[in-house]
């Protein structure tokens, strides 16, 4: 799967004809087989996150991409990755990993489907992967649990977790071809959906983790850092790594709160006045402007370092807070900016208001594996 959807750039040779040829060649050695018949696949993945064990469960299947499907994305794109994704789809025309998606599942189709027709099935597919990550998949391909399925997901609301540039590119492929093609509104063709993985936005087993900021070149003087940071925050110095770690995830449940890492210091950072973000966030709702993300791009990136929270040079993102410290006491970085994960509620909330998180604010954990299924148009 990294020969397809992550080639090498070798001067001279087209990635992407190349990875056409190694998919071809795959299909007619019978290394990828066509499924016998059409299916939706269940999916479980089981996991330990601070010594917890978790399952989270879901099923992969096709996604319409009519403008009319109920479909809200909450995470801003960028033009390189789609550029790519793009050139990727028109070769191979297949969709080589499903898109994450969620949606509320109050009737429990999902559980109610396991504990009646899978649970006690040999798994069709069943791996550990090396982060101990086990993953099962069986065929769903009864006719009668197909309608339920499909019957039951008609008109829902569908949340992209991951998977926001695959989705963008798929849609516009599908009116690229659509238009080029003339086709009838009434007729379906293949490029009209999108493989996609389907979970309950309410499962004990959906984790959220946080993605922190390394800060790179920082030209401003420390203290002087620290002086503009006390004119919005509270700052409290915490000595211990562990008890910051506890600390920052403690205050985050009861006001915006920010972790800093610099010079083999632990700070925490409060929020002085709330208010203050209606004023610096004027374009957005009050969901977003009071996100812990928002507040370290408007006011500390925006309004302190003078930095775009974008620029590739200067922030780098990282879910690994042992492997960003690192990288601050090696001098890699300057500062580590630390948060707490977007709760799922204000995701879904901020998505049904039309608007977008900014780039890189969740980590959906586990991640669906490429490679277990293939949707070739």
């Amino acid at each position: 799967m990294i020969h397809l959807i992550l080639g090498k750039d070798i001067p001279g040779e087209d990635k992407y004809l190349r990875a056409e040829r190694y998919f071809k060649n795959w299909i007619n050695e019978r290394i990828l087989i066509f499924d016998s018949s059409e299916c939706i696949y269940f999916y479980l993945q089981e996991y330990k996150i601070k010594g917890e064990r978790k399952i989270r469960l879901g099923f992969i299947s096709l996604l319409s991409l009519d403008e009319e499907s109920r479909i809200f994305s909450h995470e801003h794109t960028r033009i390189e990755p789609k550029e790519d994704r793009l050139h990727l789809l028109e070769t191979l025309k297949a969709n080589l990993s499903p898109i994450f998606v969620l949606f509320q599942d109050k009737q429990r189709i999902i559980l109610r489907i396991y504990e009646q027709f899978i649970k006690q099935k040999k798994a069709f597919i069943e791996l550990t992967d090396q982060d101990g990550v086990s993953h099962k998949l069986w065929r769903i391909d009864e006719p009668y649990l197909l309608d339920f399925i499909q019957k039951s997901m008609k008109d829902r609301d569908i949340f992209i977790a991951d998977g926001h540039h695959r989705y963008e590119v798929a849609c516009t492929y599908r009116n690229y071809l659509r238009e080029k093609e003339n086709v009838n509104k009434y007729e379906e063709k293949s490029y009209d959906y999108i493989m996609a993985y389907f979970t309950n936005v309410e499962s004990r087993g959906l984790l959220i983790l946080p993605v922190h900021r390394l800060v790179k070149n920082i030209e401003l003087p420390e203290e002087l850092i620290i002086t503009k940071l006390r004119q919005y925050f509270e700052l409290e110095e915490i000595k211990e790594k562990h008890n910051f770690l506890f600390y920052l995830q403690k205050a985050g449940l009861r006001q915006p709160t920010l972790g800093l890492y610099k010079k083999r210091r632990f700070f925490i950072l409060r929020l002085k006045n709330i208010t203050i973000l209606d004023k610096i966030i004027k374009d957005k709702p009050p969901p977003y402007r009071r996100l812990d993300i928002s507040i370290l791009n408007y006011i500390v990136f925006k309004e302190i370092l003078n930095i775009d929270p974008e620029d590739k040079e200067k922030v780098f993102f990282g879910t690994d807070v042992e492997q960003l410290i690192t990288k601050v006491d090696t001098g890699e970085g300057s500062l580590l900016f630390l948060l707490n994960p977007v709760k799922i509620e204000e995701m879904i909330k901020i998505a049904s208001l039309g608007y977008r998180l900014p780039s890189k604010s969740t980590y959906f954990y586990p991640k669906v594996l490429s490679g277990l299924v293939i949707n070739k148009h």
